[in-house]
């Protein structure tokens, strides 16, 4: 099959190779043009044969809302646009509004698996209609992990449920990330404990809390056991946001996933004015010791 793929990034260059390597012709664009196969959209279209399908990994919001809008002039009916990135559930009801105006097709899929993609194949949440989900199915078998149709591929739904489950996806993970975390932290904490990344590695295999996360964990501390060599900023891409969000829309408490994305917010403030304004009602109400800005440099 073939397929014109937009967005040549760390999840997208694997992508393209993996479909390659199962015999698909793939081309690339990239605003990079030293790793893309065109120059321009108007290339790429033109080196597709009718219909198209075409797959998009760029960035969410504006960057997704630009391309999709000028796709939305240089393809015609019968051509499909896949959008592989991390967009809003909700933009996507946008985005087929807008392509199928003119008769073309589009499918959201969320799409997990990372920088191991290439090897250990993708997660896919697709959103659309069945009969699109079809068609694009030999690229959805090429890149989701050998095995069962249902291994690592869904179709979820109705256009916007693809991101919508991998908003979810991306949310327990943030509670996930956060629970191992709190673990390593606790386990540095306490002295007896001889060897920290031994323990987290012990636990791989044959216990209840083995993950592929874990694997990741011990991998991480083999290269700098006292993680001395990151930072404690930690960034957020939306997806935890806005599944705290659809809780409250939903009335569902998520109160693991709310305080995994909060813990991110906590990491951005070195000194938080939050807890600057309770240590300063402390003093107030019971006249309880406070440290100050001098007293801490000291």
């Amino acid at each position: 099959m073939q397929v014109g793929l937009i967005g040549l990034g760390r999840m997208g260059r694997n992508m393209q190779d993996r479909m390659r390597n199962a015999g698909h012709e793939v081309v690339g664009f990239d605003a990079d043009h030293t790793i893309a196969d065109v120059d321009s959209l108007e290339d790429l279209v033109a080196r597709l044969a009718t219909p198209r399908t075409l797959w998009l990994m760029i960035p969410a919001g504006e960057s997704t809302h630009a391309v999709i809008g000028q796709l939305s002039t240089l393809l015609q009916a019968g051509d499909l646009v896949i959008e592989g990135g991390n967009s809003r559930f909700t933009d996507d009801h946008a985005h087929a509004t807008l392509l199928g105006a003119r008769g073309i097709g589009y499918l959201d899929c969320g799409v997990s698996g990372g920088v191991w993609g290439l090897t250990e194949g993708y997660g896919l949440m697709v959103g659309g209609s069945a009969a699109e989900v079809e068609q694009a199915m030999p690229l959805f078998d090429a890149l989701r992990p050998a095995g069962a149709r249902e291994d690592g591929f869904v179709h979820t739904g109705d256009v916007g449920t693809g991101h919508y489950a991998k908003m979810v996806h991306n949310g327990i993970e943030y509670g996930l990330m956060q629970a191992y975390a709190e673990g390593y932290e606790l386990l540095s904490a306490e002295p007896s404990i001889i060897d920290v990344p031994s323990v987290l590695r012990a636990w791989s295999r044959g216990t209840v809390v083995r993950s592929w996360l874990l694997d990741l964990l011990t991998e991480a501390l083999k290269k700098d056991p006292q993680l001395e060599n990151l930072s404690g900023y930690v960034d957020d891409s939306g997806e935890g946001r806005w599944t705290v969000e659809e809780a409250i829309a939903h009335a569902v408490p998520v109160p693991v996933i709310a305080a995994a994305l909060f813990a991110r917010f906590a990491s951005r403030q070195p000194d938080s004015p939050a807890m600057k304004a309770v240590a300063a009602l402390r003093q107030q109400f019971g006249g309880h010791q406070v440290r100050t800005i001098e007293a801490v440099k000291s």
